[in-house]
């Protein structure tokens, strides 16, 4: 199989590693990729925004498979681009995608399909905002209509920021506060048959303790030994299956990876948002203990034939990933400083490994910063222990100048 990845993040990292380890794939491609995934994959300039340029390039490449990495190219419907080629894709169609792209579509799928949720308000003035704050009251919660990568929510007591937030957007979702701890589940699907992976949890805010502002999320873990028993049966149940029932009945349907992010609330489960693809960091964890290969179940759900496919093996240990942040993320990241140390931070067992973000190569192939989010550093362990151990070890390899990183991811959990 000849598999083409679309995006450069660490998300399409850990993609492109599992896929580079799956006997099936016999060619690797992606477009536009990083430092990293060009040492697992062949890199293309590319697009990732222009439909036509990715669906000319897979086309170039007798793709036999494409794998949408990054919500943007999927709201703006570059997965219906290839499809129309007749190269099966993994990623919904525009349409679809609309359940990321728009947080009061969710909100509308949510109530035909009966999925639980915070009660909400769609404000698209600020006289409008103002009343719905005052309706839920402090904390509050504040959420960006459209897509914003990962930043566009503020969860704050501070009234005047609250409004400041909906009157810096042309459309906001304002919601009553969800308490209790925060759980993120991804499931594939080919829009009827739902797969749900296992649960992660990551972490938003950009300092030890969740302070900070919020950020695309500084690290994560799996599994959650402290989730309760039978959560991901009762999601799949009560949110996944239904949301993509609703999207098919409504002739929208949904194929590819459908995330909910959810809080497990002292009234009962309830969804935050939904996603529309992988969520990163949480897919460096989730695929670190993923031993099915990956490309055959990607697959299945780009050519609906996922009911067809064995139940998915999972390792039984646990798996942590640590985001390292450039100087002045996430308001002003400073790019272009060399990156020192990262094979050294590699474990030859493959236990400890580092997945690029926001990377490239200068010209004599040195590793400069090029993002916000520059590395995860994602390790496996039998526990939740040994694995944090092997991720902060392998991170105490790497130099970036004023690079940032969270000292607390799973550190609870692991106990």
């Amino acid at each position: 199989m000849k598999v083409l990845v679309i995006g450069g993040g660490a998300r399409e990292h850990a993609l492109c590693r599992s896929l580079s380890q799956d006997p099936a794939v016999t060619e690797l491609h992606c477009a536009p990729g990083n430092a990293g995934i060009a040492q697992v994959a062949t890199v293309h300039p590319v697009d990732q925004l222009d439909g036509a340029a990715v669906a000319a390039l897979a086309r170039l490449l007798t793709a036999d498979l494409v794998v949408v990495g990054p919500e943007a190219p999927l709201v703006a419907g570059v997965a219906d681009a290839v499809r129309a080629t007749g190269i099966p894709v993994f990623g919904p169609s525009g349409q679809a995608a609309q359940l990321e792209g728009s947080k009061a579509f969710a909100k509308d799928v949510m109530a035909g399909a009966n999925v639980p949720t915070a009660r909400s308000y769609v404000c698209t003035t600020v006289a409008e905002a103002a009343e719905a704050l005052d309706a839920f009251g402090a904390p509050y919660v504040v959420k960006d209509d459209g897509l914003a990568a990962g930043k566009g929510v503020v969860v704050t007591s501070d009234r005047a920021e609250a409004l400041a937030h909906a009157a810096s957007c042309e459309r906001v979702v304002i919601e009553e506060y969800l308490d209790g701890p925060e759980v993120s589940l991804f499931a594939i699907t080919d829009g009827v048959t739902v797969l749900p992976l296992q649960p992660a949890q990551d972490f938003k805010r950009a300092l030890d303790g969740d302070e900070g502002p919020n950020t695309g999320g500084m690290g994560a873990y799996s599994p959650l030994p402290w989730a309760p028993e039978g959560l991901v049966e009762e999601v799949l149940e009560t949110v996944l299956q239904p949301t993509v029932d609703e999207l098919r009945r409504r002739g929208t349907p949904f194929s590819g990876l459908l995330y909910a992010g959810l809080a497990l609330t002292s009234r009962g489960t309830r969804v935050i948002e939904f996603n529309a693809r992988f969520g990163d960091p949480e897919t460096q964890v989730v695929l670190a203990r993923l031993r099915t290969p990956l490309a055959g179940v990607l697959h299945a759900s780009a050519t609906g034939t996922l009911e067809l496919l064995e139940p998915l093996r999972w390792d039984d240990g646990a798996a942590v990933t640590v985001v390292i942040a450039s100087e002045g993320y996430p308001a002003d990241p400073r790019t272009g400083d060399p990156i020192e140390g990262l094979a050294e931070a590699e474990a030859a067992d493959g236990t400890a490994y580092v997945l690029h973000a926001g990377t490239r190569l200068d010209g004599t192939g040195q590793v400069l910063s090029a993002g916000g989010r520059v590395l995860s550093v994602t390790a496996t362990g039998a526990d939740l222990a040994e694995a944090r151990g092997r991720a902060y070890d392998a991170l105490a390899s790497i130099r970036l100048k004023g690079g940032q990183h969270r000292t607390d991811i799973a550190l609870k959990a692991a106990g």
